[in-house]
């Protein structure tokens, strides 16, 4: 299976632990990050180990940027992609809204629902090809009845990342593709153990990697258009 991946840079977040799952199960592993040196480490780790994974760095809220991410990706690896991974974001905290600074709800939205749509976007014909599986990484924030106080920006930009995925589910009802979404609880990430402390409640990053990898398995062929709380 080829995956691809966004959003693996740093060591010690999520995006490690999912491309280390998929390739020790026997994926080629494409990983996309911002930062060109970061992802080519991570890319590098997984090499050392057996696995066969290669990085690639991009800008995912441009277009044309993603769009000839795309056209690279086909060029070294042909029209085929089994599963497309939008791990790429970020949180920040935007503070009750009335005193909100209405820039962080851009970012937000550019940073969770802009890069996510524009690689479905640029990697949905491959995905056609191979009858493939996405998996938008929503919060579970957007689960009715937990709190959102405070980050009303981060909130919005993750409903925003499940209404896109009920969309892309429900186009992909003709072509075979299929998407969902996992919506964590704070993941136990290097980031996520410095601003909240080792005592805090985490999802272990292993769980949320084997979550990714049964819903770009063929075991999970019926599944589509499901939000999945991981807590």
């Amino acid at each position: 299976m080829l995956s691809l991946i966004t959003g693996v840079g740093a060591k010690g977040q999520v995006g490690e632990a999912v491309a280390a799952a998929l390739a020790a199960r026997g994926d080629t592993v494409l990983l996309v990050s911002r930062d060109a040196k970061e992802v080519e480490a991570r890319a590098e780790d997984l090499r050392r180990t057996g696995g066969r994974a290669s990085a690639y760095s991009c800008d995912l809220s441009d277009p044309a940027a993603v769009d000839a991410l795309a056209a690279r990706v086909r060029a070294d690896h042909g029209n085929r992609l089994d599963a497309l991974v939008n791990l790429a974001g970020g949180f920040a905290s935007s503070g009750p809204l009335a005193q909100s600074d209405p820039g962080v709800f851009s970012r937000m939205m550019q940073i969770n629902a802009t890069t996510a749509l524009l690689a479905t976007r640029a990697f949905l014909p491959m995905l056609k090809t191979a009858r493939g599986s996405i998996v938008f990484f929503a919060s579970e924030v957007v689960i009715d009845g937990v709190r959102t106080g405070g980050v009303s920006a981060y909130a919005a930009s993750k409903a925003a990342v499940v209404a896109l995925m009920r969309s892309v589910a429900d186009e992909g009802r003709g072509s075979g593709v299929r998407a969902n979404a996992l919506a964590p609880a704070a993941i136990r990430t290097a980031s996520n153990r410095s601003s909240m402390g080792p005592e805090a409640r985490y999802v272990e990053r292993e769980d949320v990697a084997a979550a990714v990898a049964f819903l770009c398995s063929s075991d999970a062929e019926a599944v589509s258009g499901q939000v999945i709380r991981l807590q």
